[in-house]
């Protein structure tokens, strides 16, 4: 699953317990009629794909939606949902990248106009 919109927040990395188990949450703002604010945890190695990200940069997060049973100790069962992040990419697509070279404008090209008309090509189609 995928989900798009601008980076709100972007916290810090987080390290718990004694197995060195490292989380960090970005909240992403979905851009429709109703914008949504997810929270998304990227866990372990996956911290450090937020490295080059800012807060106001729209993203594109791939996510697995993770859910967990745990029973209290009055043994009442309970149920917990979490978002994880395992990839994040940019969706700058407005600004200008320096990849492609910029297009002429439709001006600068001439018609031919050296056809003769008596050539034959000989394409089969």
């Amino acid at each position: 699953m995928e989900v798009q919109g601008k980076v709100k927040m972007i916290g810090e990395t987080q390290t718990f317990g004694s197995n060195g188990f490292r989380k960090r949450e970005l909240v992403v703002t979905t851009e429709e009629q109703y914008p949504q604010h997810i929270l998304v945890e990227f866990v372990q190695d996956k911290t450090d794909l937020l490295n080059n990200y800012q807060v106001g940069q729209s993203v594109k997060i791939s996510i697995n939606l993770r859910g967990r049973e745990w029973v209290n100790p009055q043994g009442e069962t309970k149920y917990f949902n979490s978002v994880q992040g395992w990839r994040i990419e940019s969706l700058q697509s407005d600004a200008p990248t320096g990849d492609m070279p910029p297009i002429p404008p439709a001006d600068a090209f001439e018609p031919a106009t050296n056809l003769n008309e008596d050539d034959h090509d000989d394409l089969p189609f």
